[in-house]
C-alpha cells in the first residue's frame, strides 16, 4: 500500500467540505482551495454596514446531513449539535394569502393538521394529515435509491432494488402531476400552495412537475426548519473549522486557474500560478467554470432556474413586531399559475402579481439579528426576496431597473399588511446581474433547473467525461439544488474518488481520523 492520494476539493462551499471530511475520514489527504475569505459558498452571513445578514440560503433542512461527515470524522454527534447550535425555528413558515387568511405552520409535523384545521377547517386539516404520511412515504421510497446514490450504467437503473422503489413511486402516484397529487389530499388551494411551492426550488412551476418532486416537502416541512446562532455562515465555518482539526488543508483567498491533465487523467489544479499536485479533483462550480478549468467547452446547453431580486435592509423592531410574521413569511399574491410562467417561462417577465419571501431571522436570534441605532432604538435586519426570470429568459438590464422594481416591491409588500416596510433602510440589493458578474450561469444563485432531461440520471454527471479521476460536487450535478442535495453530492463525490482510487491506496475505516 502506498502513501495517503492527495485529493484537490476545488470550493469550500458546503458540498466541497462535506467531499473533504468523508475523504479525509477515509485516510486521504486533501487539500481545499476557496477564492472566497470564509467556507461555507452560497450559505453565508455577512456584515453589511455593521448588521448581520444571511445574504446566501436562509433555509436549513435535515442537519442530519450535516452531522454525518463530521462523526465520520470522529466527532461525537452531541458535540457536532452543540457547535452548529441549532433552535428549531417554529412556526417553521408563516403563509399569508391574498385573502387575508394566515397560515402558521409548526415545526413538528404531527402539529400540523391542527394549525390547517384553525386557520381552514377540519375537511383541510384531515387531507393534510393524510398527505403528510403520502410525504413521508415518497421520501422513503425515493431518497436512498434516487437521490443518495451514484450510478454506473444501466444495470444500476434495472437493479431489484430499483424495480422495487420505483414500482412503489408508481403506486403512490409520483410519476403525474405535482399539483394534481397534493389535490387528491386536499382541495384547498392555499393549502396546495403550502406543498407546492418548493417547486420553485427544482426551478419548476408546480402544475408543470412531477410528483417525485413532493420529496422536497417533506424535506422542508415534514422534518422541519432549524436555525444556527450567529446566522447560517455557522454552518460552514463549524464544517471547515472540524475538518482543519482532522488535518485538511484549506487555502482561502485563491483562485484555481487550470486543471492539468493529459492522456485522460488529473495531475494537478492551478492555483494563483502554483501547481498542486492530485492524485483525484472534486470541483464543486457550476458546470461552464469546470469546462473553463479543463479546457473543453461542454456540447449540452443546460436550462437554468430562476433567479431572484434579494433585498437587505433595516427596519425598526416596533415596526417589524406589528407584522404576521415569522422567521421565514411567504406572502402569496392572488396570481399562482401565471407567477410561474412569468418567472420559468422561455420569455420570462417581473412577476405581475408576484409572491414573495421575507426573512426576519431574528425571531430565531434576536442578539445577532438586532442592532441599536444612534438614537437607542433596535433596527432588525429584515431581508426580501421576489423572484425573477434568469437573464437567458428575460435579459433584462437589472442595473438600471433593480431600484425602481425593489421601491415598487416593498411598496406591494407594506400594502398588504407589513406596514412600514416601504420606508426600510436599503442597505444591498443582490439581482440577476449581480449573480452573473458572481459567475453564475444566466444570472441565477439557484444552478440548472430540474427539467425532465436534467433531473436523476440524466443530471449533469459528478464524473466528468474523458477524465478518470475529476469528479463534480455542488447544485449543478445529482441529486440537484438546496443544501440537502449539495451536502449529499459532496459525499457521493467522496465514494467517487474512493472507489476510483482503492486498487491504489486501502482507506482507513471510517472515523479513524480525529
Amino acid at each position: 500500500m502506498g502513501s495517503a492520494p492527495h485529493v484537490v476539493v476545488i470550493g469550500a462551499g458546503l458540498s466541497g467540505l462535506a467531499a473533504a471530511a468523508r475523504l479525509r475520514a477515509r485516510g486521504f489527504a486533501v487539500t481545499v482551495v476557496e477564492s472566497a475569505a470564509t467556507p461555507g459558498g452560497l450559505v453565508r452571513t455577512e456584515t453589511i454596514d455593521g448588521h448581520n445578514f444571511d445574504t446566501g440560503a436562509t433555509i436549513l433542512t435535515m442537519p442530519e446531513l450535516i452531522v454525518a461527515p463530521l462523526t465520520e470524522l470522529g466527532v461525537p454527534r452531541g458535540e457536532v449539535l452543540d457547535r452548529l447550535a441549532l433552535a428549531p425555528v417554529d412556526p417553521g413558515y408563516v403563509m399569508n394569502y391574498a385573502d387575508g387568511t394566515t397560515l402558521a405552520l409548526p415545526h413538528r409535523a404531527d402539529r400540523i393538521p391542527e394549525a390547517v384545521a384553525e386557520a381552514f377547517g377540519p375537511g383541510p386539516a384531515r387531507g393534510t394529515a393524510e398527505l403528510l404520511q403520502w410525504l413521508r412515504r415518497v421520501y422513503d421510497a425515493e431518497f436512498d435509491v434516487f437521490i443518495d446514490r451514484n450510478y454506473g450504467g444501466l444495470g444500476d437503473l434495472t437493479g431489484a432494488d430499483t424495480r422495487r422503489a420505483a414500482t412503489e413511486l408508481v403506486k403512490l402516484g409520483t410519476l403525474g402531476g405535482l399539483t394534481g397529487a397534493v389535490a387528491r389530499f386536499v382541495s384547498d388551494e392555499r393549502v396546495q400552495r403550502a406543498f407546492t411551492f418548493q417547486a420553485l426550488y427544482a426551478g419548476v412551476p408546480p402544475h408543470r412537475a412531477r410528483a417525485i418532486y413532493a420529496i422536497i416537502a417533506d424535506m422542508d416541512i415534514g422534518r422541519g426548519v432549524w436555525a444556527p446562532a450567529g446566522g447560517m455562515g455557522r454552518v460552514g465555518r463549524v464544517m471547515a473549522e472540524a475538518l482543519t482539526d482532522a488535518g485538511v488543508r484549506i487555502v482561502y483567498g485563491v483562485h484555481a486557474q487550470r486543471v492539468v491533465h493529459s492522456g485522460g487523467r488529473v495531475s494537478g489544479v492551478v492555483v494563483d500560478g502554483e501547481t498542486l499536485p492530485a492524485d483525484a479533483v472534486i470541483a464543486t462550480a457550476e458546470r461552464d467554470r469546470i469546462a473553463d478549468l479543463v479546457g473543453r467547452r461542454p456540447r449540452r446547453r443546460l436550462r437554468y432556474s430562476p433567479s431572484a431580486v434579494v433585498v437587505h435592509g433595516l427596519l425598526p423592531v416596533e415596526v417589524t413586531e406589528t407584522w404576521s410574521a415569522g422567521h421565514h413569511t411567504l406572502d402569496f399574491g392572488a396570481a399562482w399559475s401565471r407567477t410561474f410562467a412569468e418567472i420559468t417561462g422561455r420569455r420570462g417577465a417581473p412577476m405581475t402579481d408576484g409572491s414573495f419571501l421575507l426573512t426576519r431571522p431574528a425571531v430565531s436570534d434576536r442578539d445577532t439579528f438586532t442592532a441599536a441605532a444612534a438614537d437607542g432604538r433596535r433596527l432588525e435586519s429584515v431581508s426580501v426576496l421576489a423572484p425573477t426570470p434568469n437573464l437567458d429568459n428575460a435579459p433584462l438590464n437589472w442595473d438600471a431597473i433593480a431600484d425602481p422594481y425593489v421601491t415598487e416591491t416593498l411598496a406591494t409588500l407594506a400594502g398588504r399588511g407589513y406596514r412600514g416596510l416601504d420606508s426600510l433602510q436599503v442597505l444591498r440589493v443582490d439581482h440577476p446581474t449581480t449573480w452573473l458578474r458572481a459567475g453564475l450561469p444566466a444570472g441565477t444563485p439557484f444552478s440548472a433547473a430540474h427539467t425532465v432531461a436534467q433531473t436523476g440520471p440524466l443530471r449533469t454527471r459528478n464524473t466528468w467525461p474523458g477524465l478518470d479521476n475529476l469528479f463534480v460536487a455542488g447544485s449543478a450535478t445529482v441529486p440537484g439544488v438546496g443544501i440537502p442535495p449539495v451536502l449529499i453530492s459532496g459525499g457521493l463525490a467522496a465514494d467517487r474518488v474512493t472507489d476510483r482510487l482503492a486498487d491504489a491506496f486501502s482507506p482507513a475505516p471510517a472515523g479513524s481520523v480525529r
